[in-house]
């Protein structure tokens, strides 16, 4: 059984509010925003791989923090590196903004360079990842900075796939792809309320009125997890998605929920 819990799912930062990020099983991260700081240590020194979606800060802001907690511990078990994937565009912002030893030390040679706490490693949008006994697919984003989606292969032919589509706005390339795999959840971003529909096409995220029309793309009736609202516009976000016309069935995502891999999957996929 594959399971998803969320840790974080906020566009921001408040009381209660966790930015972006998922654990898959026990030992893969999907995105590591802040939700990633409420695990207990023991549960951060089981976490092997981290997929990354794109470069802002509340999707990457935990990386450095966990190899920093978990390096003594790690080395202590001598176990290997975390292995951080994403794009050869994410993976050199992390190098030259974050792990540059100015920002943050370069846990890439930590504690040594014959055994570091992070190893970086880049993907393309269409591989299929094999991260412990999970089959993830890299999918297209449409956002400000290079950037990737998510499914999760839920194991079994009738369990279906979990699907991030990480930051984006309007994405065609996407619906094409997810018309091909029979989707259990999709966790779809909606930044902004419709009265925000400006700044959201400029910064490259949703709002009500756009996702309508990115899920009239999408054959069957699927359970989606809206994501990535900011704090203190919830109430106005999930009143104008309210008022859609779909077909889909659709609830804000919650900090603490755990998806698992066969509920509700699409007929029509």
């Amino acid at each position: 059984m594959t399971t998803v819990r969320v840790l974080g799912c906020s566009g921001a930062i408040a009381a209660g509010c966790r930015t972006t990020s998922f654990l898959l099983g026990d030992t893969v991260l999907i995105d590591a925003g802040t939700g990633v700081g409420d695990l207990p240590l023991e549960a951060l020194a089981r976490i092997d791989h981290i997929l990354i979606s794109h470069s802002h800060l509340d999707h990457v802001l935990s990386i450095g923090l966990l190899a920093d907690s978990v390096m003594r511990l790690r080395t202590a078990q001598r176990r290997p590196p975390i292995c951080v994937h994403a794009l050869p565009e994410t993976l050199a912002a992390l190098r030259a903004h974050i792990f540059n030893n100015v920002i943050w030390p370069d846990f890439t040679c930590l504690p040594s360079a014959a055994t570091p706490t992070l190893e970086l490693r880049p993907f393309s949008i269409g591989d299929r990842l094999q991260v412990d006994r999970h089959t993830v697919e890299v999918l297209p984003a449409a956002h400000t900075v290079p950037a990737v989606g998510f499914a999760v292969d839920g194991g079994a032919k009738a369990a279906g796939w979990w699907v991030f589509t990480g930051d984006t706005g309007p994405n065609p390339a996407l619906w094409q792809r997810l018309a091909q795999l029979p989707i259990a959840h999709l966790v779809i971003e909606t930044a902004f309320s419709d009265e925000e529909r400006a700044l959201a096409t400029v910064s490259q995220h949703l709002c009500p009125a756009d996702l309508q029309h990115e899920l009239a793309q999408l054959a069957g009736s699927v359970q989606v997890h809206i994501t990535h609202i900011k704090p203190g516009e919830q109430a106005a976000v999930m009143a104008g998605i309210a008022q859609l016309e779909t077909p889909h069935r659709i609830a804000p995502l919650q900090a603490g929920q755990v998806m698992v891999m066969g509920d509700k999957i699409s007929k029509g996929s």
